[in-house]
């Protein structure tokens, strides 16, 4: 939504200042221009990343157009789902979860949370080190180092579509300038035909470069950093997670526990303790 709101600004305040300033929007209509420019680069773009980037890119694009699910609902969730895991463990042992984390589908405490398990990699992470601790007595030093390297492995992963957007942005305006090169070699052609002619072909010709400029630093650019943001709400469900399950082999009490996560989250999202109480209780 935000992505939308910017755009609108960013669009308004251009063109309206354009406008104001005694300019005609239709001199800005040049869809060859729009061709080279944007073909250009979609085409670079897929030159550059493999097709899993590119797809993850589309993913992002969506995201930030319908809002990023990590949010403070999504992050109560994910600690009352820990809450009840570290419950049951406690109080009925470490094997009575096994069942649960090798068929999350299927059991009764993950699927009261519809929102973790469509986030498919942070719930396989989930229990792939619950069940680390269900199977042996890994020291709490190892689990954590273990957990940091895949969290790291993760974070680039994550940021990952948000930098090849910025590659492209960085792209457009020399694109840009591409197509206005293209456009003055076709105003050569009109050197016969008057000034009114030339005129219009060199307006054209500077079109590229307003648009690879604009298009850049006017919406690209601002996506891309608006995808590391989206990024790191994300990660941080891992370091929630890791915080909470290292608590846990810690030997501190389920309630404690998810304390350690909450603490990771950021401040902005952070549900209150008394909210997050009040949530486990519900659930």
């Amino acid at each position: 939504m935000l992505l939308i709101i910017g755009a609108v600004i960013v669009i308004a305040s251009v063109l309206g200042g354009y406008v104001l300033h005694g300019g005609n929007l239709m001199v800005l209509w040049q869809p060859t221009e729009i061709l080279i420019i944007g073909g250009a680069a979609l085409g670079s773009f897929i030159i550059a990343n493999p097709m899993h980037t590119v797809k993850e890119v589309g993913k992002g694009i969506f995201n930030q157009l319908t809002g990023s699910p990590y949010n403070k609902s999504f992050y109560m969730d994910l600690l009352s789902l820990m809450y009840e895991v570290f419950d049951k463990s406690r109080k009925q042992g470490v094997m009575a979860i096994e069942e649960d984390i090798d068929n999350p589908q299927e059991s009764q405490i993950f699927t009261r949370y519809p929102a973790i398990m469509k986030s498919r990699y942070l719930l396989a992470f989930m229990t792939d080190y619950l069940r680390i601790i269900s199977s042996g007595n890994m020291a709490t030093h190892e689990l954590e180092g273990m957990m940091e390297n895949e969290i790291d492995s993760r974070q680039h992963e994550l940021e990952e579509p948000a930098h090849a957007v910025n590659k492209i942005a960085d792209a457009l305006p020399g694109l840009g300038i591409v197509a206005a090169v293209l456009g003055i070699v076709i105003t050569m052609n009109f050197l016969t035909e008057g000034p009114e002619k030339i005129g219009l072909s060199v307006a054209a010709a500077l079109v590229g470069t307003f648009l690879g400029i604009w298009m850049g630093y006017g919406f690209v650019g601002p996506t891309s950093i608006a995808m590391e943001h989206s990024a790191r709400y994300e990660l941080k469900a891992y370091e929630c997670v890791k915080s909470a399950i290292v608590a846990t082999v810690s030997g501190q009490a389920p309630q404690m526990a998810i304390e350690f996560g909450r603490k990771a989250l950021p401040s902005d999202k952070r549900p209150s303790f008394q909210e997050l109480n009040d949530h486990v209780r519900s659930k």
